[in-house]
């Protein structure tokens, strides 16, 4: 083992001649003074050693210290980095409000492009895609610094103008309000939901420290903005090529369709399957 992390020696005085031990009972600062070194050769490697662990230490230190000024070489997603005060209950609560993108991106498109297959929901999520990487090319375009408690967050190397968490809530909410406009009053309800989440997600991303209020503001002006371009894009300009797509032979194999010229398509779905339940049961 190395001498430093080895266990300190305790000196124990042999006993002399006479049977007794000498120097038992002097004060703590003489009595290792009085031992000469021939008769404790020890002693003197232990000293030596202790002044090897010494500057050991002080190496430590100052490589500890070198370490700190040097940038680390890891980098956390900052999209999924959320953290908060230990004990802060409305703090708990806004980080996971803060997680909202990612639930919508793994829960509700993954999960609607496995049982629906909507070219309306690809085009959905390809522009909240766009999105995302127009908020890179803009923070990297403007790289404003986030506030001073990015340093206790981690998150000083990324920028912080415009926030991508309130770009993609707000992105979110434009888009499917201005798509539920024309469906069912039951789909505008849903839509009317996504507005309170986007401004909690806002207020989560101030109130936890990563953004300035100016940055989450900036975030959802461009969501909104975009989330209408985007829905025009979609509705005018790729909604054309939707019938060529639903009739080519990746569309039938993987049976994608649009359904957004149907009005209310949980009733179109629910009496065409009661139909067809009424039709095998005859059959």
């Amino acid at each position: 083992a190395s001498p430093c992390t080895a266990p300190p020696r305790v000196h124990r005085p042999r006993p002399t001649s006479s049977g007794t031990r000498t120097r038992l009972h002097a004060p703590p600062e003489k009595r290792n003074a009085q031992i000469p070194y021939t008769r404790y050769p020890n002693r003197r490697r232990e000293e030596k050693e202790s002044e090897l662990c010494g500057g050991a230490m002080s190496g430590a230190g100052e490589y500890r210290e070198m370490a700190a000024s040097v940038p680390p070489a890891l980098k956390a997603i900052t999209l999924t980095h959320v953290r908060y005060h230990r004990g802060d209950r409305v703090g708990l609560f806004l980080a996971w409000v803060s997680l909202i993108p990612v639930f919508i991106s793994l829960g509700g498109f993954i999960s609607h492009f496995m049982f629906r297959r909507e070219l309306q929901g690809i085009c959905f999520a390809l522009g909240l895609l766009v999105s995302q990487v127009l908020n890179e090319l803009i923070k990297h375009s403007v790289a404003q610094s986030r506030p001073a408690s990015c340093e206790l967050l981690e998150t000083c190397d990324s920028h912080g103008w415009p926030s991508s968490h309130a770009q993609y809530t707000f992105f979110f909410a434009t888009y499917l309000s201005l798509f539920v406009l024309r469906r069912s009053p039951a789909s505008r309800v849903m839509a009317a939901f996504s507005w309170p989440l986007a401004f909690l997600t806002m207020l989560s991303r101030v109130y936890l420290g990563y953004h300035t209020v100016p940055q989450v503001f900036a975030g959802a002006v461009v969501g909104l903005v975009f989330g209408a371009i985007w829905y025009w894009f979609a509705n005018t300009i790729l909604a054309q090529y939707f019938p060529m797509i639903e009739e080519s032979a990746i569309g039938r194999w993987f049976y994608i369709k649009d359904t957004s010229h149907i009005q209310d398509v949980l009733k179109f779905e629910y009496d065409n399957a009661r139909a067809a339940r009424k039709k095998v049961a005859t059959d």
